[in-house]
């Protein structure tokens, strides 16, 4: 599934993880940290939609 920054459009991908961040493929959305960050704009994980 993919997750949609509704501040800046980043999508964080579960398949392809955050591998620039140390999120490995295939972690799921729910499953990263509390302090997760948009990869642009840095907002936290409640900025984000499910696609």
């Amino acid at each position: 599934m993919k997750y949609v920054c509704d501040i800046c459009g980043w999508i964080y991908d579960e398949e392809a993880g955050d591998p620039e961040r140390g999120i490995a493929p295939g972690t799921k959305f729910e499953d990263l940290p509390e302090d997760f960050e948009c990869g642009i704009c840095g907002v936290g994980k409640d900025s984000f939609s499910a696609e």
